[in-house]
């Protein structure tokens, strides 16, 4: 009498077939290294700017809504016209400015253009009576979005003043250079002289070559432009 053939168990070895391979975190599918991230920005922003700005577009939402609503005749599509035109100028002059700036570049936002700057593109930036960068070829771009504060200034001129009575040569120095410790209380004078050291420590670095790029903002021009022609087109058939 024979007995039954015990049956093979299942076996528990991992299956040797082969899977592709995933790319790990960080590496390109064909294996290559990790690609660098592009450097962070840091933004400069007039805060005064924007708190003006948003009590500004208020306002006008307010008085236009109102006329509007409760206006006679033409009244409701003058009010129209003044809004579509006094919104995007507003928003131009007020919370659209600002500085950008990183390891490779100065990205500039002014009221109607935009400018990009390599840092070899740059041959200072200065600050007088308006904060502005000047390039190698000569052109200068104002920095909306870093006010001067003259206050700030003479704040720091009258420091510099009273330091200098303890200086034994008697050097007196009350000037608005940026470059002075003593003017750097202004934030202004702060953000310029940042920018500054950031432009000579990057001019020669191999990201940070190429030529100036200016752009005009048609997003803010667009609809200011469209406001007037409505407003110019009321005016001439009333």
């Amino acid at each position: 009498m024979t007995t039954p053939e015990p049956t093979p168990e299942p076996s528990h070895e991992p299956s040797r077939e082969s899977t592709p391979e995933q790319p790990s975190a960080g590496q390109t599918p064909a294996g290559q290294g990790s690609i660098a991230p592009a450097p962070a920005d840091k933004v400069h922003r007039s805060p005064l700017g924007i708190a003006s700005g948003i009590f500004l577009l208020l306002l006008a939402a307010l008085f236009a809504g109102d006329a509007m609503a409760r206006g006679e005749g033409r009244t409701p599509w003058f009010a129209l016209a003044g809004l579509v035109l006094a919104v995007p100028l507003i928003v131009a002059f007020t919370i659209r400015p600002a500085v950008y700036s990183n390891e490779d570049r100065l990205r500039i936002r002014n009221p109607f253009r935009s400018i990009v700057l390599p840092w070899a593109a740059v041959a200072d930036v200065r600050a007088g009576y308006s904060s502005e960068v000047i390039t190698q070829e000569g052109a200068k771009y104002q920095l909306w979005a870093v006010p001067v504060s003259l206050r700030q200034r003479k704040k720091a001129a009258r420091a510099a003043a009273r330091a200098s009575q303890d200086d034994p040569h008697g050097r007196t120095s009350v000037t608005a250079d940026v470059r002075d410790s003593a003017s750097r209380i202004a934030p202004s004078d702060k953000t310029v002289a940042d920018l500054r050291e950031l432009a000579e420590l990057r001019a020669t670095a191999p990201g940070a070559q190429g030529e100036p790029q200016v752009r005009w903002a048609y997003e803010i021009l667009g609809p200011a432009l469209a406001g007037l022609l409505l407003l110019v087109i009321l005016l001439a058939t009333g």
